[in-house]
Parts: C-alpha cells; sequence; structure tokens
C-alpha cells in the first residue's frame, strides 16, 4: 500500500493502493512475510514461530481482500495487543485486535466470520479477520485515517460525536499507532496496487 506522509497528516484514502493477492508472486509473498515476522522478531513478540508465520499470513491476505495495508493491520495489533491472542482488555475486548463481543456478534456475518461466542475472540484467524473488516470499513466510511483509528479505539458514535468542530483526534491511540505504522512503513516492504 502507498501511502504518503501527506496521508499520515490527513489526506483521504484515496491515496492507498495495494496490488491484488492474485498479482502477488508466491515468492515474492514468502520473502515479505519473512520480512514481517523477523521484523516483530526483533520486536520481541512472543509467540511460537509457526502461529507468528499464520498470524502474519493471515494479516497479508485479509490486509489484500480489504484493501487496507498490512503494515497499518500490524500497527493496530502491536498496539492493542502485542501480538497476544488470548488478552482481554477491562471493557471485555479480545484478542489481537481487541475486538468486543458485541460488536464481533455485529459484524461476523459481513466478515465472512462464524461467531460462538466471546471465547472465539482468542481464535487468531477469526479475530483478524473481524478486526481487518472492522478497520477497512472504518477506513471506507471516515476517509481519514486518523478520524478511523479513532472510531476504532472509542467506537463509531462516540467518535462521531466528537468530530464535529473539533478537526482531526489526537488520542494517545491514534498517535501510537500512527508512530507503529509509519515505524513499519520505514521498515517493511509496500505491496503495489489496487484502490
Amino acid at each position: 500500500m502507498v501511502v504518503s506522509l501527506f496521508f499520515l497528516a490527513g489526506v483521504s484514502v484515496t491515496a492507498l493502493t495495494m496490488r491484488h493477492a492474485s498479482a502477488q508472486d508466491p515468492l515474492e509473498k514468502t520473502a515479505v512475510l519473512e520480512r514481517v515476522v523477523a521484523h516483530l522478531r526483533g520486536k520481541e513478540v512472543r509467540m511460537h514461530d509457526e502461529k507468528l508465520r499464520a498470524v502474519v499470513d493471515t494479516v497479508y491476505e485479509e490486509s489484500l481482500s480489504h484493501d487496507i495495508d498490512y503494515r497499518l493491520a500490524l500497527a493496530v495489533i502491536t498496539v492493542e495487543s502485542n501480538f497476544k491472542p488470548a488478552v482481554v482488555s477491562k471493557k471485555g475486548a479480545r484478542g489481537l485486535f481487541q475486538i468486543k463481543p458485541s460488536l464481533a456478534k455485529y459484524i461476523a456475518k459481513d466478515a465472512g466470520v462464524t461467531f460462538e461466542g466471546a471465547e472465539c475472540l482468542k481464535e487468531p484467524d477469526k479475530n483478524i479477520k473481524l478486526g481487518i473488516y472492522h478497520l477497512s470499513r472504518l477506513v471506507e466510511d471516515f476517509r481519514s485515517l486518523p478520524t478511523a483509528l479513532n472510531a476504532y479505539n472509542l467506537g463509531e458514535t462516540r467518535a462521531r460525536a466528537g468530530q464535529k468542530g473539533k478537526g482531526r483526534p489526537k488520542t494517545a491511540f491514534t498517535r501510537r499507532v500512527l508512530k507503529e505504522y509509519q515505524n513499519n512503513i520505514s521498515m517493511l516492504p509496500e505491496v503495489e496496487g489496487t484502490r
């Protein structure tokens, strides 16, 4: 996904691009995934190699299918859970993307996930699919990455209410994700293409 620094400062989402999975060379994909795994190991992510590779592969594929930069998805996971699939927040959000069970139940069908209760949010595959689906929808709806991240953190209703007349959100969560995303952009290869 090509993202200029102008986008990170607030230019519209239409600046984003990704290559469809069908255009992705399997050898190139493998090289990208290995770089991501090495990058995460350097950040001391504690997950068995096979499981980490599966998580990275799912993030990569789901990001491609929803036109979201995989590096952004990785940034959200880092800030939300630091790649701990069983973590539960004080407010009940669960898993890698810290999805609340009520949200998961609401979006599961559209995200192509069978929701079987809160415990299934500890399953990385389901959590990633729900998280990336939700993030992509917010980016599309809000047309601004900082505002979409604010909505991801606060919920859409609260974000819209707080958005009126206040400009771009400058919450700690938004700043942390954007900083992590910028770091990922500088360290990990882009995947060119659509949108």
